[in-house]
């Protein structure tokens, strides 16, 4: 079990644990740092560093996924250190969130004209009023026996290609590094290996102001490790990492601090962040 964890998802957005939640599964798993990092809002962060108060070991880096569009799918990029009281980040974000729900509202209109009904009420209470994601039509989809499983939605039914998918607003991926760096965040490409070509990605967005990629994530191999974590050394980037834990489907799902990432990603990401910001606090 590693000590650090850099990608982890509350009740603000599409996990099912709520901020404080995570901070005791973190405690109890002895991590020392972990990154709240919800898609595309930043509420739950104040709840979990209030949590983390009771727990001095434990360090919380604010943080946010924020969901991007290229021709081939979509990018995620995560921004550590975060200001997250920045109105213009915050008004960006309402922004997605409003562009979510629109399309969240499309997908359960397509999946009934696919046969399968199920009732905007209960995708509302499953998201418990954050920000409503696909992984809570997925839910909805599994309580009523459409699937056996949350990645079978995906596959089936929600991705980018799948009959059920509906577009919400776009960013691209350098307007989202523009948009953290102006919060006075680090921008990190988060799982790269889910689109085509990603050093033409990275090489792209290090010239808008990449800080790193992450390398040690969930599922990855120790050859794509090692791929990731090369890359991220040729461009003179940080090579972070963490589990993308959601806990919304525990057997199969990577656990709080169940990837393997090293102290040194968290150091060199304090160190740069306190370079950029010399008052920053931890």
């Amino acid at each position: 079990m590693s000590r650090v964890d850099l990608h982890i998802h509350s009740t603000a957005s599409d996990g099912r644990l709520t901020p404080a939640d995570i901070i005791q599964k973190a405690v109890e798993g002895g991590l020392t740092f972990i990154a709240l990092a919800d898609h595309d809002t930043v509420a739950g962060i104040a709840p979990a560093l209030t949590a983390a108060q009771a727990f001095p070991r434990l360090k919380v880096i604010p943080c946010v996924e924020i969901s991007t569009d290229i021709p081939q799918g979509e990018v995620h990029v995560l921004g550590y250190f975060i200001d997250y009281t920045d109105h213009e980040l915050k008004v960006a974000l309402d922004r997605f969130r409003n562009s979510r729900l629109r399309r969240a509202k499309g997908m359960v209109a397509k999946l009934e004209n696919l046969g399968i009904h199920i009732d905007w009420q209960r995708v509302q209470e499953i998201a418990s009023g954050s920000s409503i994601g696909r992984p809570h039509i997925a839910q909805a989809m599994l309580e009523k026996g459409y699937i056996a499983s949350i990645k079978q939605a995906f596959t089936e039914y929600l991705s980018r290609d799948g009959p059920a998918y509906v577009e919400r607003e776009k960013m691209t991926p350098a307007e989202a590094v523009e948009l953290i760096l102006k919060a006075k965040g680090l921008p990190v490409l988060a799982h790269p290996l889910t689109f085509n070509d990603p050093e033409a990605m990275i090489i792209e967005l290090k010239t808008a102001g990449l800080a790193g990629i992450e390398a040690y994530y969930d599922g990855y191999t120790t050859e794509e490790i090692n791929r990731l974590a090369g890359l991220a050394d040729r461009h003179n980037l940080i090579a972070t990492g963490g589990s993308d834990y959601h806990g919304l489907d525990p057997d199969t799902e990577t656990p709080i601090g169940g990837a393997d990432v090293p102290m040194e990603s968290v150091e060199r990401l304090i160190a740069l962040a306190k370079q950029r910001v010399p008052d920053l606090r931890l």
